[in-house]
């Protein structure tokens, strides 16, 4: 069994949006101890009384609030471009020993079309494609023998530029994707590099998406 502190610091990461409301300092910590005192009991294997879960809470607010704002702040504010790009499709295929050949066919003939977007994500299981939509055709009639997990259409995607520093900044992905969540806004698919990153949303999400990213920068 684990220790009362461990079991309340497990349960409150489990809760994003709870971990960043005790942060700012919004939440009764009494009324919150009683209500996961139940959890709290099944993980630690014996009653514990709110006293206990609430020191346990005091202690945690603090670690919680140690991802330095003012370093995420400051990147966020030295947030670069912004890219929106609109009339997307999503792929996803099971891996297998034929895919890159597949790709590399397809990418072969991409380089011979103008304001066409096409990237890929190999995961150690699937491979997921995000092209324009006008390669849709081309991308069903090569992969046609492939297995097809996952298909998604009428999407749009953001890129943003990071300063070269993100890497050394812990919490900027984190502050990020809780904008966009606290707007109910679902992310299909996410594209990493070092100093940029892409969401992938629905068409129908994609002007509120870019208003949470632009209020962020200028927060």
């Amino acid at each position: 069994m684990i220790s009362i502190p461990a079991a309340v610091e497990a349960a409150i990461k489990k809760r994003p949006f709870l971990e960043g409301a005790l942060v700012e300092g919004l939440i009764n910590l009494s009324a919150l101890a009683r209500s996961l005192k139940s959890e709290i009991e099944q993980q630690v294997g014996k009653e514990v009384n709110d006293s206990a879960v609430i020191m346990a809470l005091n202690r945690l607010v603090p670690r919680l609030g140690s991802i330095s704002p003012t370093h995420i702040g400051s990147v966020v504010d030295n947030l670069g471009d912004i890219t929106v790009r609109s009339n997307l499709a999503d792929y996803t295929f099971a891996n297998s020993a034929s895919l890159h050949h597949k790709q590399a066919e397809l990418l072969g003939r991409v380089n011979q079309m103008k304001n066409i977007f096409c990237t890929f994500t190999q995961g150690i299981y699937e491979t997921t494609l995000v092209v324009s939509d006008s390669l849709s055709p081309l991308v069903e009639e090569l992969f046609e023998e492939e297995q097809l997990t996952c298909k998604n259409n009428h999407l749009s995607l953001i890129t943003v530029k990071l300063p070269s520093d993100n890497t050394s900044c812990p919490g900027v992905y984190y502050y990020l994707f809780k904008e966009l969540a606290w707007e109910n806004i679902n992310i299909v698919e996410v594209i990493s590099t070092t100093n940029e990153f892409t969401i992938v949303v629905n068409d129908s999400d994609i002007q509120q998406a870019f208003a949470v990213l632009m209020s962020a920068k200028r927060a």
